[in-house]
């Protein structure tokens, strides 16, 4: 079965963890076990993942040091891409010896009028309590947003429409190899009117462009990767309840947070509304049980079609 996983942000680097090196490589490494794992079940996987406190990290590094004006935030999700890609493929290939790896760079269209440019609502760098976030917003002119019990800096995240490398991916998965790609949901790029690309400051979303990649690569399942078991209704309230099996129809990403969940929520039902086949959040460490259908929260078609089958 062909799996594209979707690592977290926050599964590569836990919430409130210092943003180190050692620290990122550490949860790597506990992170390509889990991989390693799914490939020993008999599963071919494509990798993706998050870059949010990477990306923030590094946007505030080329800030505090850059004479010359910032780098945009197209050139440093790429840097970041490859800085987590490079880690990933060699902790991964500590384990699985005998497999060939490629980290590739990805490029992802988006639509330049995309609404979202105007409404910025992806969190990306450090979490902050609410004073430090609002003088830093002050001080910084950046627009922020509550995350959870803490406020993080917001920026654009268009839409993708086209992952530009599939092919190329495709065409190296037909070949065994695993694939590290779509890092931090690829680098956004327009098209300007000549056809040319061209760059853009914005980040886009992890899972919905790793929903993007497993449609286009025709994936047997999307896994999407983090750091808590399930998707919860009233998550964080004394009501909270775990989501196990859902039908796309009965639940919308719009009914959770923007900057967290309504996202993966999102992917999943594109994924299985477009190829009738299972998308999955849960835990990292879970993965081999959530692709058994032990854990997590499993969104299906078929859970749909059985119902309205009964109730004929």
């Amino acid at each position: 079965m062909l799996i594209v996983v979707a690592l977290g942000g926050n599964a590569l680097l836990r919430r409130g963890e210092p943003m180190t090196a050692g620290n990122q490589r550490a949860n790597i490494v506990r992170a390509a076990a889990v991989l390693a794992d799914l490939v020993g079940e008999g599963h071919s996987i494509v990798i993706t993942h998050g870059n949010g406190p990477q990306v923030g990290l590094l946007a505030l590094q080329t800030a505090a040091t850059s004479d010359g004006g910032t780098f945009p935030l197209d050139v440093l999700g790429a840097e970041s891409a490859g800085m987590i890609g490079y880690v990933i493929e060699q902790e991964l290939g500590n384990l699985l010896t005998e497999r060939l790896f490629a980290t590739l760079l990805t490029q992802v269209k988006v639509d330049p009028h995309d609404p979202a440019f105007a409404r910025p609502t992806k969190p990306i760098g450090p979490v902050y309590d609410e004073a430090t976030a609002r003088r830093l917003a002050a001080e910084r002119g950046w627009q922020i947003a509550p995350d959870s019990d803490k406020w993080r800096r917001v920026v654009p995240s268009p839409r993708p429409l086209e992952i530009l490398e599939a092919s190329v991916i495709s065409f190296l998965v037909e070949r065994g190899v695993i694939v590290i790609c779509t890092g931090g949901g690829g680098v956004p790029v327009i098209a300007r009117d000549d056809g040319s690309l061209c760059g853009v400051e914005a980040v886009i979303d992890k899972d919905l462009a790793s929903s993007l990649l497993a449609r286009q690569l025709k994936a047997d399942m999307l896994l999407m990767l983090t750091d808590v078991d399930a998707v919860y209704v009233d998550y964080g309230t004394a009501a909270a309840r775990a989501l196990r099996r859902v039908a796309p129809g009965e639940i919308s990403g719009k009914n959770f947070p923007a900057g967290s969940m309504g996202p993966k929520v999102s992917a999943a039902i594109e994924f299985t509304e477009a190829t009738g086949k299972p998308a999955a959040i849960g835990r990292l460490d879970d993965a081999v049980e959530i692709v058994r259908g032990e854990r997590g929260t499993w969104f299906e078609q078929a859970l749909q079609s059985n119902r309205r089958a009964s109730a004929g």
